[in-house]
């Protein structure tokens, strides 16, 4: 089962002997590389060396055992041995669990800052206002969780829930935990903007790309086309008197990203460009997958209610994620970014986790 760490051993030895040169060369990079590579290879490693360890004492306690056996030594010393052997099985039980999960490929995309896109879908603008509740657990979410967040778009509806909004999330763990809420949410409830009481089903989508560096993805000027406006708010009355609203389109994919929230025409084309570059990162990364032409076409699907991960039911105040089949009774809770969401996050990893170690 462990066949290719003797070579993941003999690379980790090779690559603790060369660090200090490494390091000393002054290549950034190459010392990055490096010392990312060694805190991958360490703790499996380490693990494997416990493990051939634990192994080497396991046949050393039977094969005294056996000779105290034959010899016809005293029970407790007998007993003692037994139990050297049962505990030493458990650990190396315990090892071999532990690296399996080390051996599981870390997701390129841990560590990195998080972009998510929410935009009213299906309902009308009940669908703009649950748009608006969803914004603001994430950002509950984020200061329960230390994270610094930063709107780089928003679009408010007439009602005062949102058209569309792009947020970043900024947290070593951020990743690790948005990345599950990528889908449509299909919210239950009886709107503000309902006079009978009636319960309506709408639907707000939510995309979470992994945010782009400037190294990871180069833009030629030349592939794009730059548009400035005024920029306005909801019924098109205007709250800018320059031109300070940018869109910028990609020609070679048509990718088009419109920024008007700052009253600087340059701080808006900055984050068009941020946003622009996450969403050529994901589209490039999907097509060296061959998964699908977008995963961000796969992740709102058609926005529909029927297409949903998760349902929010403000009648009988439950969360449901329909892909591992978790229902917590706490919607208020979960839509303030408390704990509970936690409870769903923590079982969409598992499962992740369970599949990616072969056990689904």
């Amino acid at each position: 089962m462990f066949e290719h760490l003797d070579d993941a051993e003999a690379e980790l030895e090779k690559l603790e002997a060369n660090l200090s040169e490494i390091y000393a060369a002054g290549d950034q990079a190459a010392a990055r590389d490096a010392g990312r590579r060694h805190a991958e290879l360490k703790p499996v490693v380490d693990a494997y060396r416990e493990y051939r360890a634990t192994e080497s004492e396991i046949a050393e306690a039977q094969e005294l055992l056996e000779g105290e056996a034959a010899g016809g030594a005293d029970a407790d010393m007998q007993t003692y041995l037994r139990t050297e052997v049962t505990e030493k099985q458990a650990r190396l039980a315990e090892l071999e669990d532990k690296i399996k999960e080390l051996l599981v490929p870390s997701d390129p995309n841990d560590g990195r800052n998080v972009i998510i896109e929410i935009r009213g879908a299906e309902g009308g603008e009940e669908a703009n206002l649950w748009a608006r509740d969803l914004f603001q657990m994430y950002e509950g979410l984020a200061k329960r969780r230390g994270w610094k967040v930063e709107t780089l778009t928003s679009q408010p509806s007439d009602m005062g829930g949102l058209r569309e909004a792009t947020l970043v999330a900024k947290g070593p763990d951020a990743w690790a935990r948005l990345k599950y809420e990528a889908g449509p949410h299909r919210v239950q409830r009886v709107p503000t903007t309902e006079s009978q009481g009636r319960v309506h089903t709408s639907a707000a989508t939510v995309v979470v790309l992994p945010e782009a560096e400037e190294v990871d993805v180069e833009i030629a000027p030349g592939d794009l086309e730059i548009d400035v406006f005024r920029s306005s708010g909801p019924g098109g009355q205007s709250v800018n008197t320059t031109d300070s609203a940018v869109r910028i389109t990609h020609k070679p994919t048509g990718l088009v990203v419109t920024c008007q929230d700052e009253k600087s025409q340059l701080q808006n084309k900055d984050k068009a460009l941020r946003i622009l570059r996450s969403r050529l990162l994901q589209e490039e990364r999907d097509r060296q997958d061959a998964e699908m032409s977008s995963v961000r076409r796969d992740q709102v699907k058609g926005g529909g209610r029927s297409e949903k991960i998760r349902t929010y039911n403000f009648k009988e105040n439950r969360v449901t994620d329909h892909r591992v089949n978790v229902t917590v009774q706490a919607l208020d809770q979960v839509l303030a970014g408390e704990k509970p969401l936690d409870v769903i996050v923590d079982a969409l990893a598992a499962a992740e986790r369970s599949e990616q170690l072969g056990e689904t």
